[in-house]
């Protein structure tokens, strides 16, 4: 069961891995608008102390608990208490209509002089900016009496706190992040355990069903060819006969499938050249594509040596053949190309009218036809589920595309095993 295994580790990791994207895209989101809530509140507590000093002249008002906010939407003046005044440090700058410096005031702070002052103001004059942030001080501009007035408060202490917090949050958010996901690893395993289970009783339905239905299936073929000597060939015979072998195919190729999902540990490996498997399987289908008008194209490097299960490569290519003929349009072409660089890699072109209307992502589902009034007969939608099997087992991949507007094409890409 190796490789049904492998695709419940597969949705185990892809599980995983989404569980993974999707929390750290609501961590981000998070830590987005902490860092941003942070950031406004920060910005608005500091803007009103600025406006607090600036309506009262370049001064801080003595505490009066019924003082309203000082601007609409700022938050509740209880963060001013009878101790804000001597814990805020502020400096002021006052200059006339021209921006010429009249006086300043420091008495409020020991870390700038009256020439830092003035520096400071006139960098923020050359912003032109009446609100923002320089060198760890919140400022406001603000027209005064005589001309304007620059209030700036120290805002290095709040700054310090809010990165603090919002490292605090990032450090909280990811800490607890990684917990969910390795509780996620560690719940995986009994999360897909009823995918799991579900598919390998799929898998053996579909081997005891096979060989549930080969018993009566031989038994009532065995029984035409007794009627048929007794009393010889019939037309409904025939059409059971036809019906019988028609189903006992189908048991086949879905109890082969079903073997190759669940294990390929049990391959035949051996090397061989792949350019000379594919040169006798094109040679077998070129009278069959004859015959419908077709012409086969083919080309291959000389050589292209390979490790594999030769009877299985033999039937992926023989299967994407069929198919190629079965649907390549009358009189129309069928080009294989065979190259080998890195990997073998196979390129099968059939031209088809109704390419567009076929769903090139369903093509490799079980039971699916891209002819869907089933028209032409000889098929089960098994076909490229197995060739799609045999390649994944030979850890490569099959895939269809379109070219053109009438081309259908697939590419096989094999590796050694």
């Amino acid at each position: 069961m190796k490789n049904g295994k492998n695709m419940i580790d597969s949705l185990r990791r892809k599980m995983i891995f989404v569980s993974a994207v999707s929390i750290a895209a609501v961590v981000f989101l998070i830590f987005l608008a902490i860092y941003i809530t942070g950031v406004r509140q920060l910005n608005r507590t500091m803007d009103m102390l600025t406006d607090t000093i600036s309506q009262n002249g370049g001064r801080f008002p003595p505490f009066d608990p019924k003082r309203p906010a000082p601007a609409a939407g700022f938050p509740p003046m209880d963060i001013i208490t009878p101790e804000t005044e001597f814990s805020t440090r502020f400096f002021t700058v006052w200059t006339d209509e021209e921006f010429h410096f009249i006086k300043e005031n420091t008495e409020s702070i020991s870390s700038v002089t009256a020439w830092q002052a003035r520096q400071y103001t006139q960098e923020i004059l050359a912003r032109g900016k009446k609100r923002g942030w320089i060198s760890g001080y919140r400022y406001k501009i603000v027209p005064a009496k005589y001309g304007y007035l620059a209030v700036f408060v120290d805002g290095r202490m709040n700054r310090a706190m809010t990165r603090q917090s919002i490292l605090a949050s990032l450090v909280v958010l990811i800490g607890s992040s990684i917990v969910i996901l390795l509780l996620i690893i560690a719940f995986s395993r009994y999360a897909v355990r009823p995918a799991a289970e579900s598919y390998n009783k799929q898998k053996q339905f579909i081997t005891d069903a096979g060989h549930e239905l080969k018993t009566p299936l031989t038994l009532i073929l065995s029984n035409i060819d007794i009627i048929e000597n007794d009393f010889g060939k019939s037309e409904w015979l025939d059409d059971i006969r036809s019906e019988g072998e028609r189903m006992a195919a189908l048991i086949n190729q879905l109890v082969t499938l079903s073997r190759m999902d669940e294990d390929h540990s049990n391959l035949t490996v051996s090397s061989f050249d792949l350019a000379t498997v594919l040169s006798d399987t094109v040679s077998e289908f070129q009278p069959l594509a004859a015959e419908s008008g077709m012409n086969l194209r083919f080309h291959t490097v000389p050589s292209v040596p390979y490790r594999g299960d030769e009877g299985l490569i033999r039937r992926l290519f023989a299967i994407l053949l069929d198919n190629a003929v079965k649907y390549c349009d009358f009189g129309g072409t069928i080009s294989v190309a065979l190259s080998a660089k890195r990997h073998p890699v196979l390129i099968m072109e059939n031209t088809y009218k109704n390419v567009n209307a076929a769903e090139l992502n369903r093509l490799f589902d079980r039971f699916y036809r891209a002819d869907r009034a089933r028209s032409r007969s000889g098929s089960f939608g098994i076909g490229l589920s197995m060739a799609k099997a045999i390649a994944k087992n030979h850890h490569g991949d099959i895939t269809a595309y379109q070219k053109g507007a009438d081309v259908i094409g697939f590419k096989v890409v094999l590796n050694n095993i």
